[in-house]
C-alpha cells in the first residue's frame, strides 16, 4: 500500500515549511478527518492494503511496505506521503474517486505529525461520513443563504459567494472557523428553534434547515470545512421536495383489484396450506393457514426470565391468516432486492411509463454497498438486513404478482401462530432443554450464524424456525408494554417514528430466554451504524445480520386504504 520508491520524490513535491504552527489539536482537527476520509476502509471493520488505523498502535504498524506512522518524520510516515501522490496514483489516498484531501487539511496532518503526532491515551477512531463540499454543502448555501448573502444584499455585511468572503466577513465574523463549531456561527445560527428571531434561514424564508443538512453543516466544519478556492456560488431556487415516484394509491387501486379479482377463498372453510411460486422468478414458497381464535398475548408474572414489556397479558381476537411456512429467503428475496433498473433513493425507477406492470412500478432497494448476507450463504438461507420499509415492499412487490395480498404480521398474529395453542414459555413447554430440537440459538448455532430455512422441528401448526435463527420483522410500532387494546380484524399499532419497531423469535445469536414466544425486541439507530451512506439507506440495516422476516395473507382482503397504509407503515426517512 506505501511503496517505498514513492517516499522520497512525494515529499520533495511538499510546500515549503512555513513559521511554526500552531499546536494541533488531536480531538477537534485530527480524529474528526481521519473518521471521515480514512477509518471507513482502514478501521476496527475494515483493512484495506493490511492496514489499520483506528488505534495509534494499529496506525504505527503500517502494513509490509512500512510504518503508517513515525511521528516527528514525515519521511516515514506513509499516511503522509499518499496524501500528496499524483490524483492518477493508484496508491494516493483518500483514492480520487472519493475525492483528495485539500491542502488546509493535508496541511493540518502535516503539522501534527512534526509536533509529535500527539494521540490521547485510549482514544479508539469511529467511522463518520465523508462531507463534500460540492455534494453535501454548495446546495444548502446556494438554495438557503446566497440569496440574501451577496454583494448586492449582503444581509449583516455577510457575504458567502466566494470561499474567502464567506470565512472573512460579516459583522460577526467569522461565521466559519474550520474544526471549530463553537466559533462558526453558520451552525448554531442553523440549529436554532423555528421560532428563534436570530434562526437561519428564517422561517419566512424556508427554515429550518432539515435535521440532514445541519449535520452535514456541523460535519462539514468539524472535518475542516474544506471548500475549493476557485469554486463561486450562486443562488438557486429552493425546490420543494417532491418525486415522481409512481409507487403511489393509485397503485395501490390497480394491485387491490387485481387480488379481489383473483382471490377465491371466502370463508375459513375454504383455507388450505399451499405451495406458490412467485411468477418473475419461479421461485417456491410456502404457506400455512392458521385459523382464527383468541389467546392471552404476552407472559404471566410467574415465567422465568420475563421482560417488563411483555406485560400486562391482554386477551386478543384474531381473524384466520396464512404464513409462511419458513422465514424468507435469500432464493425469495433477491431478485426483488437485486435489480438492473436504474433507481432513485427512494427506490422509483428512473424511467418508467404508466402503461408498465404494476409489479414493476413499485419502489426497489438501491445497490447495497456489498453483500448483505455478510458471507454467512444464500441457497435456502433467510435473507437479512433489510429494513421494515423493505420487507414491507417486498410484501406488495409480491402481491402485485400474485393476486394475493401479503404484509407482515402483527405482533398479535405472530405471537398467536408462534404460540400455537399453548400458554407455555415456548409451544413445546417451559424446559428450554428441549429448544435444541426446533430452533438454532447460540447454544446450537453452527459458526456462529443462521442457517437454511427448515432443518428444525416446526411448531404444531406447521411453522418452521419460528424461534431463533433470524428474528422477524413485525407491522407493529414497538410500545414498552403490550399493546392494551383489543385486536380486532389483526389491527396493528402504526408507525409513527422511524424507531422502534417490533422484531419476534429470538436469533442464531441469542440465548433461549429471548427465544420464547412472549419475548420482544425493539429496532434501534444502531442497526445500521455501518452504513456508509449520508443519508443512511431506507433499505439496509447494516449491522441487523440476525435480521429477517415471514410473510401473512390474512383471509379478509382489506380496502385500498388498508393495504396502502400495510406497504408504507414503517417511517422510511429518518
Amino acid at each position: 500500500m506505501f511503496p517505498a520508491r514513492t517516499l522520497v520524490s512525494v515529499l520533495a513535491l511538499a510546500p515549503a515549511l512555513l513559521c511554526a504552527a500552531e499546536k494541533i489539536d488531536f480531538n477537534k482537527q485530527v480524529k474528526p478527518l481521519l473518521e471521515g476520509a480514512c477509518t471507513h476502509c482502514h478501521g476496527a471493520k475494515e483493512d484495506k492494503g493490511d492496514f489499520r488505523m483506528h488505534t495509534l498502535e494499529d496506525i504505527k504498524k503500517g502494513n509490509e511496505n512500512g510504518p503508517g506512522l513515525v511521528p516527528g518524520d514525515l519521511k516515514k510516515s506513509a499516511i503522509y506521503a499518499t496524501l500528496l501522490l499524483d490524483a492518477e496514483d493508484d496508491m494516493v489516498m483518500p483514492p480520487k474517486k472519493e475525492g483528495l484531501l485539500e491542502k488546509s487539511q493535508i496541511e493540518v496532518l502535516k503539522n501534527w505529525i512534526e509536533q509529535g503526532a500527539d494521540w490521547p491515551a485510549g482514544v479508539v477512531l469511529e467511522q463518520t461520513p465523508r462531507i463534500k463540499f460540492e455534494k453535501h454543502i454548495q446546495p444548502i448555501l446556494e438554495m438557503n443563504c446566497v440569496s440574501c448573502h451577496n454583494k448586492e444584499k449582503a444581509k449583516g455585511d455577510w457575504i458567502i459567494t466566494t470561499k474567502k468572503e464567506a470565512f472573512e466577513s460579516g459583522e460577526n465574523a467569522p461565521n466559519i472557523v474550520p474544526f471549530d463549531l463553537k466559533q462558526s456561527a453558520i451552525y448554531h445560527l442553523t440549529a436554532l428553534a423555528a421560532d428563534e428571531d436570530d434562526l437561519m434561514p428564517p422561517k419566512k424564508s424556508g427554515g429550518p434547515l432539515s435535521k440532514e443538512d445541519i449535520n452535514f453543516l456541523k460535519l462539514w466544519i468539524q472535518q475542516g470545512a474544506p471548500w475549493p478556492d476557485d469554486l463561486k456560488l450562486t443562488a438557486k431556487e429552493k425546490k420543494a421536495p417532491g418525486t415522481n415516484n409512481p409507487d403511489n394509491l393509485e397503485l395501490v387501486k390497480k394491485i387491490h383489484a387485481f387480488i379481489v379479482q383473483t382471490s377465491k377463498e371466502k370463508a375459513e372453510a375454504d383455507m388450505k396450506p399451499y405451495d406458490s411460486k412467485i411468477p418473475k422468478t419461479g421461485i417456491p414458497f410456502s404457506m400455512v393457514a392458521i385459523k382464527g381464535g383468541e389467546f392471552l398475548m404476552g407472559s404471566p408474572d410467574s415465567e422465568a426470565n420475563r421482560g417488563d414489556d411483555e406485560g400486562p397479558q391482554v386477551k386478543k381476537t384474531l381473524k384466520p391468516f396464512w404464513m409462511g411456512k419458513y422465514e424468507v429467503t435469500w432464493d425469495e428475496y433477491e431478485p426483488f432486492q437485486l435489480t438492473s433498473i436504474g433507481r432513485n433513493k427512494d427506490g422509483s425507477r428512473q424511467v418508467w411509463k404508466p402503461t408498465d406492470k404494476p409489479e414493476d412500478l413499485i419502489s426497489q432497494p438501491t445497490p447495497p454497498y456489498q453483500p448483505m448476507d455478510f458471507g454467512m450463504g444464500r441457497e435456502h438461507m433467510p435473507a437479512i438486513c433489510m429494513t421494515q420499509h423493505a420487507a414491507n415492499k417486498y410484501c406488495q412487490w409480491l402481491s402485485a404478482q400474485t393476486g394475493h395480498f401479503y404484509r407482515l404480521p402483527t405482533e398479535a398474529e405472530w405471537e398467536y401462530a408462534a404460540r400455537a395453542g399453548t400458554k407455555t414459555a415456548y409451544f413445546f413447554g417451559d424446559d428450554p432443554a428441549q429448544l435444541k430440537e426446533y430452533a438454532w440459538y447460540f447454544d446450537n448455532a453452527p459458526n456462529f450464524q443462521y442457517s437454511k430455512v427448515g432443518a428444525k422441528k416446526p411448531n404444531p401448526w406447521g411453522l418452521y424456525d419460528i424461534y431463533g435463527n433470524v428474528c422477524e420483522w413485525c407491522l407493529d410500532q414497538y410500545t414498552p408494554t403490550t399493546p392494551a387494546a383489543a385486536i380486532l380484524g389483526n389491527a396493528w399499532v402504526p408507525s409513527k417514528t422511524p424507531y422502534p419497531h417490533v422484531a419476534r423469535g429470538g436469533t442464531y445469536d441469542d440465548d433461549p430466554e429471548l427465544c420464547r414466544s412472549s419475548a420482544r425486541k425493539a429496532s434501534d439507530a444502531l442497526w445500521k451504524q455501518q452504513d456508509p451512506q449520508l443519508p443512511k439507506s431506507i433499505w439496509y440495516l447494516t449491522d441487523a445480520t440476525w435480521l429477517g422476516f415471514r410473510i401473512v395473507r390474512p383471509l379478509e382482503i382489506p380496502t385500498v386504504e388498508e393495504m396502502f397504509a400495510a406497504w408504507n407503515n414503517g417511517v422510511a426517512k429518518e
